[in-house]
């Protein structure tokens, strides 16, 4: 037989969660006690490996780009685009979630919120203070993201200082990082059993009133997706690059088709290469930026978190405070960088910024029933803005 593909899984096992939610809408109190739990399993180990995922992909990400002065401007034009892109997509995706909140569908979560920290306590200067950690394991046996994060960035910008003297200690990063994304790939074998264990309940609970509610959040992160290609890198190409919009779109249209089917910028990079190459990029100009890009630009993965935080707050019936938002654009800002290119790596890291801005960690599972169904666009997005860089740089280095 031939293996069942992992998209597969999770449609199957989004299908049947809703069917066995739907029959057992007579007995929610047994889908919470009795499967549920299951479900709390998948769940602690994606807040097991959260830490350590963003600990060591956040220091090789830094220490990866420790020899970008070789290169120059190139490099520094091309991680500037890159920040400002990522920045304008994660307040974006914000933006039009918090005006569309009104029309989205509430969903009735059967967890315990009661424990949730008070919104009131995310106060700005509060934030502030708390980003930066007083010692180096409190962070990490809380889980409390934003310092791990800063921790990480000063762990790796020393390392990379270090040069030389700290070769031993990038190799040991880099080691550990690759166990923590294979240890990733393990749980990720389970997400069809958590989707279908914490979904169950919700449909016993809600009805199959939750596929509107799907529905509604997968149309907002298409909107959005459509929207940041139309008003960032439509405009870019064209007023930077003076290049025809529609000549780029056209020249990547094989990259987008290939990355809405396989759901990797990794995979893509070939494809892509060859489409900036046929724009007039350069081969080693295009090689190092839409490299650098399929790593760390994932304006998409920007998005899609931020309008999956103000979603799942709509559905806890959490009113967010501007501190919140403050605190999802920067966490997800940083964790779309961050992202693992393997199937579900989002997940792991929509646990760290719903822990960072007082979400129900929880809802992860609701998002995960239609992750795969938003990932094909947000690569296709991704994509696009790593092309988009490459024609707009090159440009810039021509006129240099």
């Amino acid at each position: 037989m031939k293996r069942i593909s992992f998209t597969t899984q999770i449609f199957l096992a989004l299908i049947l969660a809703i069917i066995a939610g739907y029959l057992l809408q007579g007995n929610a109190e047994f889908t919470i006690q009795y499967i549920r739990p299951f479900g709390d399993i998948f769940l602690n180990l994606l807040k097991f490996i959260v830490v350590p995922l963003v600990m060591f992909s956040i220091i090789c990400g830094i220490i990866s780009m420790r020899d970008t002065s070789q290169i120059g401007h190139i490099a520094v034009r091309t991680l500037l685009y890159f920040a400002v892109t990522t920045i304008f997509a994660s307040c974006l995706g914000l933006m039009v979630s918090s005006v569309l909140r009104p029309w989205f569908p509430p969903i009735q979560i059967p967890f315990d919120t009661s424990s949730l920290p008070d919104p009131a306590q995310f106060s700005f200067m509060d934030q502030l203070i708390n980003m930066v950690p007083s010692n180096m394991i409190e962070p990490l046996a809380t889980t409390t993201m934003i310092q791990v994060i800063v921790m990480a960035l000063l762990l790796g910008i020393a390392i990379a200082h270090c040069g030389q003297r700290a070769r031993l200690l990038v190799d040991l990063m880099r080691e550990l990082n690759e166990i923590v994304t294979q240890i990733l790939s393990y749980i990720m074998l389970l997400t069809p059993m958590g989707v279908f264990c914490m979904l169950t309940p919700v449909v016993a609970v809600n009805g199959p009133s939750i596929l509107g509610s799907y529905a509604v959040l997968v149309g907002t992160d298409y909107f959005c997706f459509f929207l940041h290609i139309l008003i960032v890198y439509v405009p870019c190409v064209w007023l930077l690059a003076r290049m025809n919009p529609l000549r780029f779109l056209r020249g990547m249209f094989p990259a987008m088709l290939f990355a809405f089917s396989s759901d990797s910028s990794v995979a893509t990079l070939p494809v892509t290469m060859r489409c900036t190459e046929r724009l007039g990029v350069p081969r080693d100009i295009g090689n190092f930026i839409l490299s650098l890009g399929a790593t760390i630009n994932m304006d998409g993965v920007a998005i899609y978190l931020g309008v999956t935080a103000v979603f799942i707050a709509n559905c806890c019936g959490i009113d967010l405070s501007m501190s919140q938002y403050s605190a999802i654009a920067i966490s997800a800002t940083i964790a779309s960088i961050g992202t693992p290119g393997i199937p579900g790596g989002s997940l792991a890291l929509m646990a760290m910024v719903f822990a960072s801005s007082g979400i129900p960690v929880e809802g992860v599972a609701i998002a995960a029933g239609v992750d795969r169904i938003v990932d094909m666009a947000r690569t296709t997005m991704s994509i696009t803005g790593d092309a988009s860089c490459a024609v707009v740089v090159n440009r810039m280095v021509e006129h240099t």
